[in-house]
């Protein structure tokens, strides 16, 4: 908790009006403190209000089913705290609260959503300021597949989609405002969260890019001019390298292949009934750059995500 520096008047008070100026602050600095000394003692974090990721917070994976309330809204052209171009071509997506957001963690994934009237594949698009562990927010269209909208609220069980069938491989798109100094870059189409981005432009190694919660991926110091290699690793261990992105902001650049799918022996996907075959439709592009290419490899073990 912050508490604020002291007014420099109330460092000598000055008769009367001085003696009041410093009992309310030190009224406010023990007040101060035995906040925080309580928020230790019952195990608390103190986080300020304004999208700080919860501590412990990881989007859907696995074969976990979740229950929760489904409510409804429309994003209209926006893509959300995603910052996608647009909503996907099929207007079927969610937004989650904070945890399963996961400061953005959860972008561009999948869950199919189960509800009185059948089940709908949506793609994570946003995040839901007032929801909860317990709740999430489809568009208009996703819950009239489901349920009756008449309703306002459906119970509802979600799981997430493990490698859903998508069309093409990766994109990859500029931030505004990046440049040879300053790199931010946003990876679509991959379907499973991502663990980890790697980049790098000519003549240097790869360098770990930062995720932040708008869905780019930042490399502060920048990677020159360009053009650059991207190595992306999903949390199953999926991995592929795409080459000759290039610094062009607020344009798609899709690649050609494929990512494959990992080998059993050396990543495996998790354990479970498989999810219904429902084809999520892409992100439509906002404008399309040469195509990249992309490398797919083997990756490692899958990563064992936090479950809150």
């Amino acid at each position: 908790m912050t508490v604020p520096d002291p007014d420099p008047n109330d460092d000598i008070p000055a008769g009367i009006n001085g003696t009041r100026r410093w009992r309310r602050r030190a009224r406010h600095l023990l007040a101060g403190a035995g906040i925080t000394a309580l928020a230790a003692v019952l195990g608390i974090t103190l986080v300020v209000r304004g999208g700080a990721t919860p501590a412990c917070a990881a989007p859907p994976t696995g074969d976990t089913v979740h229950k929760a309330k489904a409510s409804f809204y429309d994003a209209g052209r926006s893509g959300g705290n995603c910052s996608f171009p647009g909503p996907p071509a099929d207007r079927l997506y969610v937004a989650l609260g904070s945890s399963a957001y996961s400061g953005a963690a959860a972008c561009g994934t999948y869950l199919d959503v189960t509800g009185p009237k059948g089940t709908v594949r949506v793609m994570v698009m946003d995040q839901c300021g007032g929801c909860g562990p317990g709740k999430i927010d489809l568009s208009d269209e996703a819950f009239a597949k489901i349920a009756d909208r008449a309703q306002g609220i459906a119970q509802v069980t979600y799981r997430a989609v493990v490698n859903p069938p998508l069309d093409g491989g990766l994109t990859f798109r500029m931030k505004g405002g990046a440049s040879q100094w300053w790199f931010a870059v946003q990876v679509g189409n991959h379907g499973n969260p991502l663990r980890s981005v790697e980049a790098k432009g000519p003549g240097g190694g790869f360098r770990k890019a930062a995720r932040q919660s708008d869905n780019y991926w930042t490399v502060e110091s920048g990677l020159g001019p360009g053009p650059y290699s991207i190595r992306v690793t999903d949390v199953y261990g999926r991995q592929a390298t795409a080459t000759t992105i290039r610094m062009v902001t607020k344009q798609v650049q899709r690649s050609t292949a494929v990512l494959a799918s990992p080998t059993p022996s050396s990543s495996p996907s998790p354990s479970g009934p498989p999810s219904p075959s429902i084809a999520p439709s892409p992100t439509p592009p906002e404008s399309v750059a040469p195509t990249a290419t992309v490398e797919a490899l083997a990756g490692a073990a899958p990563l064992n995500v936090p479950r809150c």
